[in-house]
C-alpha cells in the first residue's frame, strides 16, 4: 500500500512538472547534462538509462574551484551537503541528517577508501580532492555492485586520466589564518602507456584557537594500453594529515557570538595516514568485457579525539590493512532488445587492531564551557586484534522490451563478518580524579574472543523511459544495509560498575545491521537552454546504529532503534542567460523523521530527527567573458534543524555567499582568488545540546585566498 501511495505521488509529480517545464523558451546550444556516468556499473553508461539519482561534478569544475575542503564543492549536487568537523574533517548529509553514522560509501575509481569493517565517517579527507579528475554521487542506496555502507548514498572521487601529450601544472596559493598550499602536477604518454602524477602540500594555522594542521597527499596513475584490447590502469594515492582537533569545539551563544576562536579542546589531535594502491585489468572480447582489479590498502589513525573529551576522554591507535579484489563480466547481447548482464564478486581481508588509553584530563570550568587543557594517561582499557572478511557476488541484468524502455534488476548478497582476538582478559577499571570525572570510577567491558557473521541479500529493480529525445523519466526501488563497524561491536562505552560495563560489551556484539528501503522517481532532461534533474524519494532506514547521548551527561552508547523515515524532493537545474552569464542551482526539501524509536532517554517516534535541515541550496551565478576567465557568485542554504531528539530547541539555519574567480594574464599564468563567507556570517558548522546547554560551532568568518597558476 506504501508503495502504491507513493505511485500516485510520483505520477502527481510528473503530471504537474511537465506543463511547467513546457512553459520555458527555446534558444540555440541547449546546456545537457551529463550524459555519462561509471558509478553505477564501474564503466561508462549513458545517465539517461541509469534509474538512479546520480549527481556528476566534471573535473574542470573541481580544477577551476580548488575546493580545500569536499563542503565547497558537494552541495553543487542536489540534495547533497559536508559540514566542517575538525580541520579537514566533515559530516555528511546525503538523504539523512548530518551525521558521523556508517551511513554513506565512499570511493576513489569505484574502490571503497576504507575498509566497511573500519568505516571512518571523515573519509573524504584521505583523498586528494583539490587534484581530482570528477566527483560522482549516488543518492540513496546503491546499484547491486555496491554493498554494506551505500544507505544514505555513495560518493566516487574519480583520478585525473594521465594526458596525450606532455604537460605541467604548479598553483600556488596563499590566505588568511595562515593558508598556504602548493598544488603540482603533470603528466605524459609514449606509445602504449600514459601517465599523470599530483602533489598536494597544504598547511593552515587555523582560524580558531589551536585550529591548525598540515597536509601532504598524492596521487601517480599509469594507464597501459596491452593490446588485444585489453588494458592496465594502476593507481597509486597517499594521504598524511597532521590537525589539531578543537575545530569542532562547541561553545555557549555568549562565546559563540563573541569569542568564536575560543577553543575548549586545545589538547585533541588527530594524525592521519593512507596509502591505496589498485591495478585494474579491463579486456573486451567481442560482446564482453573482463575486469578485474586487485587492491591494497593501508590505514591508520592516531587519536585524541575531542567528542569524547566530555564524557569518555581517550586516546587511540587504530590501524587496518585491507586486501581486496573485484572482479566482473559484462556481456552485451545481440539482438533489438539491447540486453545486458553483469555478473561480479567483491572479496576483501582486513587485518587490524586498536590500543587505547583511558586519560585524565586538567580542566578549568564546568558543563558545556569547560576547557580541557592538559591530559595523563590512566592505564589501558583496549588491545584488540580484528579481522574483517566480505565475499559479495553480484548480478545486474538491463533489458528494453521497447526502443524506449531500459528494464534494470540486480541483487547482491553479502557474506561479511569478524574474527576477534582480545589481548585484555577482563573489565578495566579506571579511578576518576578530577577533570571530567571528579570521582567515582569508569570501568571497560571486555568482549571474549569471537567471530560474528552478517549475511545480507539486496535486490534493485529500476526502469528508464524517454518520453522524448531529451526529456527521459525513471523509477527505482533500493534497498542497502550496513553492517556494524569494528568500533561499534568492539568498543562500547564505559560503564559505572563491573557488570554495567560488561552488559555494555555483550550488547555491542548482538548489534544488528541498519537495513534501509528506497522508492524514488525522476525527471530528467532538458527543455531548450534549461537543463533539469527533478527527483522525489522516500527512504526507510530500521535498526538504525545511533550513539546514543544523554543531553545532560553527554554519556553515550551504541543502540539499534527502531525505524527513521526520509523523504524529499531534489531539484537541480542549469540555464545560460544569453551572453556571457549562466545561472546553476541544486535545492532540496526533506523531512527527516522518528517513526518508531524508542529509547532509554525517551520516546521520540513522531519528532523530527536532529541535525536535520529540512532545505539545502546551492545557487551559482557564473561569468565567462572571454576563454579561461571566470567569476562566480555562489549563495549557499542550510535550512533550520532541531538541536535535540526531543524537538526543544533549534538552530536557525544559515545563508553563506562565495565569491571566486579566475583570470588569465598570458605566458600560461592564470590568477586565481576565492573569497569565503563574503557578508561575514555569523554561522554554526554543527550545533547541539551539551550538558543541558545550545551550544555551537562557529564556522569560517570572511577570508581571502588568493593564487597564482603557472602551466607548460
Amino acid at each position: 500500500m506504501r508503495f502504491l501511495l507513493n505511485g500516485k505521488l510520483l505520477a502527481s509529480f510528473v503530471a504537474g512538472a511537465l506543463p511547467a517545464i513546457a512553459q520555458a523558451q527555446q534558444a540555440p546550444q541547449p546546456q545537457a547534462l551529463p550524459e555519462v556516468t561509471v558509478t553505477g556499473t564501474r564503466e561508462k553508461e549513458l545517465i539517461v538509462e541509469t534509474p538512479a539519482s546520480i549527481g556528476v561534478i566534471p573535473g574542470e569544475t573541481v580544477r577551476l574551484d580548488r575546493p580545500s575542503h569536499p563542503s565547497q564543492i558537494v552541495s553543487q549536487i542536489p540534495g547533497v551537503a559536508v559540514a566542517v568537523t575538525n580541520g579537514e574533517g566533515h559530516t555528511t548529509a546525503i538523504r539523512q541528517p548530518f551525521t558521523t553514522s556508517p551511513v554513506y560509501l565512499f570511493l576513489e575509481d569505484g574502490i571503497p577508501i576504507r575498509s566497511t569493517g573500519f568505516f571512518n565517517h571523515n573519509a573524504l579527507y584521505e583523498i586528494n580532492l583539490p587534484q581530482a579528475g570528477g566527483i560522482e554521487v549516488i543518492r540513496g542506496p546503491g546499484t547491486a555492485l555496491y554493498g554494506s555502507d551505500a544507505i544514505g548514498g555513495l560518493v566516487n572521487i574519480l583520478t585525473r586520466t594521465p594526458p596525450s601529450k606532455a604537460e605541467a601544472t604548479l598553483f600556488g596559493e596563499v590566505g588568511g589564518h595562515g593558508w598556504w598550499r602548493l598544488l603540482g602536477g603533470g603528466g605524459n604518454s609514449h606509445g602504449d602507456d600514459a601517465w599523470r602524477a599530483d602533489l598536494n602540500a597544504t598547511h593552515t594555522d587555523g582560524w580558531r584557537d589551536k585550529t591548525g594542521y598540515d597536509r601532504r597527499s598524492g596521487t601517480f596513475r599509469w594507464d597501459r594500453a596491452l593490446g588485444g584490447d585489453a588494458t592496465l590502469k594502476t593507481v597509486l594515492s597517499f594521504s598524511k594529515i597532521d590537525q589539531e582537533t578543537g575545530a569542532n569545539s562547541p561553545l555557549p551563544l555568549n562565546d559563540y557570538l563573541n569569542n568564536p576562536t575560543k577553543n575548549n579542546l586545545p589538547i585533541a589531535f588527530r594524525k592521519v595516514g593512507a596509502l591505496r594502491l589498485s591495478s585494474s585489468y579491463e579486456r573486451e572480447i567481442g560482446n564482453s568485457l573482463v575486469s578485474i582489479t586487485p587492491y591494497l590498502r593501508d590505514n591508520s589513525m592516531d587519536l585524541l579525539a575531542s567528542f569524547n573529551l566530555n564524557n569518555d576522554p581517550t586516546i587511540s591507535y587504530s590501524q587496518n590493512r585491507s586486501y581486496g579484489v573485484q572482479a566482473k563480466w559484462r556481456h552485451n547481447f545481440a539482438g533489438a532488445m539491447r540486453a545486458r548482464l553483469i555478473a561480479g564478486v567483491d572479496m576483501e581481508v582486513s587485518p587490524g587492531g586498536r590500543t587505547e588509553d583511558a586519560i585524565r584530563t586538567t580542566t578549568t570550568g564546568a558543563g558545556a564551557s569547560r576547557q580541557h587543557l592538559a591530559f595523563t594517561v590512566a592505564g589501558r582499557i583496549y588491545d584488540y586484534d580484528v579481522t574483517y572478511r566480505g565475499t559479495s557476488p553480484y548480478v545486474h541484468g538491463e533489458i528494453s522490451p521497447v526502443e524506449r524502455l531500459r528494464l534494470t534488476v540486480g541483487l547482491r548478497s553479502d557474506s561479511i563478518g569478524y574474527n576477534f582476538d582480545n589481548k585484555v582478559g577482563g573489565p578495566v577499571t579506571v579511578p576518576a580524579a578530577g577533570g571530567t570525572f571528579p570521582t567515582g570510577v569508569r570501568v571497560y567491558g571486555q568482549a571474549a574472543d569471537t567471530k560474528v557473521k552478517f549475511d545480507r541479500s539486496s535486490p534493485k529493480f529500476g526502469a528508464t523511459y524517454a518520453l522524448a529525445e531529451t526529456t527521459h523519466l525513471f523509477m527505482s526501488q533500493t534497498y542497502g544495509f550496513r553492517a556494524p563497524s569494528e568500533g561499534d561491536m568492539f568498543r562500547p562505552s564505559f560503564g559505572t560498575t563491573a557488570a554495567a560495563a560488561q552488559a555494555a560489551a555483550q550488547a555491542a556484539l548482538n548489534l544488528k545491521p541498519i537495513k534501509a528501503d528506497q522508492l524514488e522517481g525522476g525527471l530528467r532532461g532538458r527543455w531548450g537552454p534549461l537543463s533539469y534533474d527533478v527527483v522525489v524519494y522516500e527512504l526507510e532506514k530500521r535498526d538504525d546504529i545511533v550513539s546514543q547521548r544523554d543531553t545532560a551527561t553527554n554519556f553515550t552508547t551504541r543502540v539499534n532503534a527502531g525505524r527513521t523515515r526520509h523523504r524529499g524532493l531534489e531539484i537541480g537545474a542549469g540555464l545560460p542567460l544569453g551572453g556571457q552569464f549562466r545561472l546553476d542551482g541544486a535545492f532540496s526539501f526533506a523531512s527527516h523523521k522518528y517513526v518508531d524509536f524508542v529509547t532509554s532517554n525517551g520516546d521520540f517516534s513522531g519528532k523530527d530527527i536532529e541535525a536535520a535541515p529540512r532545505t539545502l541550496g546551492n545557487t551559482r551565478l557564473t561569468w565567462t567573458p572571454r576563454p579561461g576567465a571566470r567569476l562566480q557568485l555562489e549563495w549557499i542554504n542550510v535550512g533550520r534543524y532541531w538541536l535535540d531528539a526531543a524537538n526543544t530547541a533549534r538552530y536557525g539555519g544559515h545563508d553563506l555567499f562565495n565569491l571566486r574567480g579566475n583570470w588569465p594574464i598570458g605566458h600560461g599564468l592564470t590568477v586565481f582568488a576565492t573569497i569565503n563567507n563574503l557578508a561575514n556570517k555569523r554561522y554554526a558548522d554543527s550545533a547541539q545540546i551539551s550538558s543541558s546547554t545550545q551550544v555551537f560551532s562557529p564556522g569560517l568568518p570572511r577570508t581571502l585566498y588568493a593564487g597564482l597558476e603557472a602551466q607548460w
